[in-house]
């Protein structure tokens, strides 16, 4: 069985493995975000990893996925995961919600929604 997209791409995110997240989006993707201070767009698979960068920068270690869980519901999928990251200001949790639509085996359409660094 072949892996949910939206897993895979939370995957990805905590590796920090910026080849495996443009291999998993679609050239045309259309993405946008939310974090605690700011609304982001991007297009192409370029422009999704120029804000992870911003949104996880080089001072945030990533420990551990701590949690991935998929669903899929018409024509969307659902990605919710929890990550351990550890930077300057000590430990903490970050989740995200990220809905996504495949397009030619890739994600073609994405929405992430952040909760921010919550302290540990």
């Amino acid at each position: 069985m072949t892996e949910p997209l939206g897993a895979a791409f939370a995957r990805a995110v905590a590796a920090k493995d910026e080849a495996r997240v443009r291999d998993l989006l679609h050239p045309e993707v259309d993405f946008r975000g939310l974090t605690p201070g700011r609304g982001w767009e991007a297009t192409g698979p370029d422009g999704v990893v120029e804000t992870l960068r911003v949104w996880f920068d080089d001072g945030d270690v990533i420990e551990e996925l701590l949690a991935v869980e998929t669903d899929a519901f018409a024509d969307r999928e659902r990605a919710g995961y929890r990550l351990r990251v550890r930077n300057g200001d000590g430990a903490h949790l970050v989740e995200q919600q990220a809905y996504l639509s495949e397009r030619d085996g890739r994600i073609g359409w994405l929405r992430v929604l952040c909760s921010g660094f919550r302290p540990v």
